[in-house]
């Protein structure tokens, strides 16, 4: 099976597939000497309450689609890097990884700010909730809010990717 350059999955996230796809020779593009990854891991504590798990939902489709656009946004910022992001959906425990990002370039700058802009894009735009649950309770928090097309929002993301 060939690993997607972007995709919501429900098994357990490996970050090492997403590596190998990033830093695979290719011969039209220039060598990859960086590779910077993010794996976002469900925390014990969130606003002062003990977290048990997390569940987290997605309209799949559109979520795809997303993860697709904020690849060809990083791809059209930073030409030369290439980018994985999957995310998963479905209960996570705590420690488990809800999503991972491989950003691949000849230089480490741009792979580090690939990567952030690609998570802090995922925050603003994918179409994935998350339901936390609490000792005493529960809660959905608040999910992508942004337009993709809005500009401000792209900007923020890109100010926070190359601080």
């Amino acid at each position: 099976m060939s690993v997607q350059p972007a995709a919501v999955v429900r098994t357990v996230l490996d970050v090492a597939p997403l590596v190998a796809l990033v830093s695979a020779a290719e011969p039209a593009a220039p060598g990859v000497g960086a590779v910077a990854t993010f794996v976002g891991l469900v925390r014990d504590q969130n606003v002062g309450r003990r977290v048990l798990y997390l569940d987290y939902e997605a309209y799949e489709p559109m979520a795809v689609k997303a993860l697709e656009r904020i690849r060809d946004e990083t791809a059209g910022r930073w030409p030369d890097v290439r980018l994985a992001i999957h995310h998963r959906i479905g209960r996570l425990h705590i420690g488990e990884a809800s999503v991972a990002i491989a950003a691949g370039s000849p230089h480490r700058a741009e792979a580090f700010a690939a990567c952030r802009y690609a998570i802090e894009r995922i925050k603003q735009i994918a179409p994935i909730w998350k339901h936390e649950y609490f000792e005493g309770g529960d809660v959905w928090i608040e999910g992508a809010t942004a337009d993709p097309d809005d500009v401000p929002a792209r900007e923020d993301a890109m100010r926070r990717a190359c601080v």
